[in-house]
């Protein structure tokens, strides 16, 4: 149990019951291949994380937009409170050296990780709850998201919406062209396939992207053009 006392006192916290520490970084393939071990994993732990986690941020937006509607809170939220931003969190404090996977996850550094270590924040914010108390994941929350991810240029820069999204809104706003994907090579076995897609405004091609499925390259490509226009 030192290795978690040792990422509590990293994380600022002082649990009663260091325990739930451990369980929140516990994913479920560890369980499968450790199933002596006496564990639980953090499911339950992230499923509570995620609530306590969109009530913090829900009344942050409440107090700090008096004048926004509901729809608009709801995308800035969404920007918040995703896997990117609780993947940052989680790279921030160190997450992946306390994390209890696999084998076969521990080898995995793709997205597939991004969504686990967003998960072990949502059971680790989960695990502060039970400990401590709202109050005291609500600090949490604002120490490590609020206070390293800029809202005010998420909302200036519009940045809740995907790249797709923001790449067309400017793309109409600057030329008056819709931008167009389209799949220029597909490579790999069915199980593994890799679309390479470019994305172009009227004849010209701006972008590419590739990804295991059309929609992620679709994303890859709008973000590289968003890059490569300035916008």
């Amino acid at each position: 149990m030192k290795k978690f006392e040792e990422f509590a006192q990293k994380m600022g916290v002082v649990f009663n019951d260091i325990g739930l520490l451990r369980t929140a970084c516990t994913h479920r393939s560890y369980l499968n291949e450790n199933k002596g071990a006496g564990l639980e994993h953090n499911e339950r732990l992230e499923f509570l994380g995620d609530a306590v986690l969109e009530l913090v941020i829900t009344y942050f937006l409440f107090k700090k937009y008096p004048k926004k509607n509901e729809g608009d809170m709801t995308s800035y939220r969404a920007a918040l409170v995703n896997t990117v931003s609780l993947s940052r969190v989680a790279e921030s404090l160190g997450v992946n050296e306390y994390l209890l996977l696999s084998r076969g996850e521990e080898k995995d550094k793709g997205r597939a990780r991004s969504i686990i270590l967003a998960d072990s924040v949502e059971a680790i914010i989960g695990s502060i709850y039970i400990d401590q108390g709202y109050n005291a994941a609500a600090n949490f929350v604002s120490r490590h998201l609020l206070e390293v991810i800029d809202i005010d240029e998420i909302v200036s820069k519009k940045l809740w919406l995907d790249a797709k999204s923001r790449f067309q809104e400017r793309a109409q706003e600057m030329t008056n062209f819709t931008p167009a994907y389209k799949t220029l090579k597909e490579t790999g076995p069915d199980h593994d396939k890799q679309f390479t897609l470019g994305v172009f405004l009227g004849s010209v091609q701006v972008a590419l992207g590739t990804g295991p499925s059309k929609q992620e390259a679709e994303q890859k490509a709008a973000e590289k053009a968003l890059e490569v226009k300035g916008w």
